[in-house]
């Protein structure tokens, strides 16, 4: 398990493994790759981030990963691989987070992509990019650093 504060000074905790917490994962975060690049997606207020949100009711973790994904980019999933989850320790509603990674197999054009501008594809180093402004806070901290090189030693990065 990984610990670090961060940018809102929560204390998160990172575990590459399924229920690591007492909390279920209510929410998602889908790092995808298409062509070899990264999908993204721009919400027009926190900027460039990965695909996620809420998980609705009656909804497993792994249909709320394909919908946030489709819903904010277009893009249809091809492959869906469980990463981990995090614990947001903040004072009111605590949350945890299952973390995915997606191989996408095309991306359509949609007229709307709800709370965001839509797709983004991202092919420079997002390692040290994501600290630029254009990007979300949520690129900015280690679950982003530690799951990219999780990535890279499993081998998922084509």
């Amino acid at each position: 398990m990984v610990e670090f504060i961060d940018k809102n000074g929560c204390r998160v905790t990172l575990a590459f493994q399924r229920e690591a917490f007492s909390l279920s994962a209510r929410h998602v975060i889908v790092f995808c790759r298409f062509e070899e690049k990264w999908l993204l997606t721009l919400h027009p207020k926190r900027g460039l981030e990965f695909p996620g949100g809420k998980v609705e009711d009656g909804e497993t973790i792994e249909e709320a990963a394909r919908r946030e994904v489709f819903e904010e980019t277009g893009a249809l999933v091809e492959e869906l691989q469980f990463v981990g989850e995090y614990f947001v320790r903040r004072s009111k509603n605590p949350f945890v987070k299952a973390v995915f990674f997606a191989k996408i197999g095309k991306v359509e054009r949609k007229d709307d992509y709800l709370e965001t501008e839509g797709p983004v594809l991202f092919g420079e180093n997002l390692l040290t990019e994501r600290m630029n402004d254009c990007f979300s806070f949520l690129m900015q901290d280690e679950v982003v650093e530690k799951t990219l090189d999780f990535l890279k030693e499993k081998q998922w990065l084509k």
